[in-house]
């Protein structure tokens, strides 16, 4: 139990903290941490969980990771159901957290949407449903894509955690504009249980296109490079982080 109590955790994180920049900070006047903040504390949720609990559950933090390190090759298949269980747990108690904390501003209220991704009226930028379907199939799979190569066993050792931080990083500096950033499907969860009414209308792109490029990422990286690396889950190193 211990590896997904790991993972709930860090998917916790990952929406609290990430999800958190955003609703609580992003847009406080004067000092708004704005785009470029928001996108750095989804990367340093990363970076820090990964030291944190790589060596535990491998810290993917997010379903469509799970999936893409499965079809890589990487990650047992009768580890994927507890692992996706534990993370959607994780970013909705996550996003519970962050709705009590924020709903204790007099100017709090969840019509802005609460951190939850959309498309067409509701994307940040009024991108359709095609681009952003299209952004964040192709995002995810360069995100498994950097994953697989930097916990590879002939990667350089120590550094897995700062590559995949910087990758979810950029990720968000291209895409929130287009969908507020998924990604993962854990993380939109939460927000759009709270959020309500059309954010959980629309939750179906960001498990569906997560997930699928997911899956695209971690079989392009595996016949690309099909020696095998040894990460695998529970007993991961900081280089094996995924």
């Amino acid at each position: 139990m211990k590896k997904y109590i790991a993972e709930a955790i860090g998917t916790f994180w990952l929406t609290f903290a990430g999800c958190g920049s955003a609703v609580i900070a992003a847009g406080f006047p004067e000092v708004g941490i704005g785009l470029l903040g928001v996108s750095l504390a989804f990367g340093l949720t990363v970076v820090t969980m990964a030291y944190a609990i790589g060596h535990i559950s491998g810290c993917h933090l997010n379903p469509a990771v799970t999936v893409g390190l499965t079809m890589g090759g990487r990650f047992p298949a009768s580890e994927v159901g507890p692992y996706i269980g534990a993370q959607v747990a994780g970013g909705v108690i996550g996003a519970f957290v962050l709705y009590l904390i924020a709903s204790g501003s007099p100017d709090f209220s969840t019509a802005g949407g609460f951190a939850a991704n959309g498309y067409g009226a509701h994307s940040p930028g009024q991108y359709s449903l095609l681009s952003g379907f299209l952004a964040e199939f192709v995002l995810t799979a360069a995100f498994l894509f950097v994953i697989m190569g930097s916990t590879h066993g002939k990667a350089p050792a120590g550094f897995a955690p700062l590559a995949i931080g910087l990758a979810l990083t950029l990720i968000h500096l291209v895409s929130i504009p287009i969908t507020n950033t998924s990604v993962n499907p854990a993380r939109s969860t939460g927000p759009a249980l709270f959020a309500g009414g059309w954010a959980i209308g629309q939750l179906w792109l960001f498990w569906v296109a997560p997930l699928l490029g997911g899956a695209a990422g971690g079989m392009l990286y595996r016949w690309l490079s099909a020696e095998p690396s040894g990460a695998v889950t529970g007993t991961a190193s900081a280089r094996q982080v995924a």
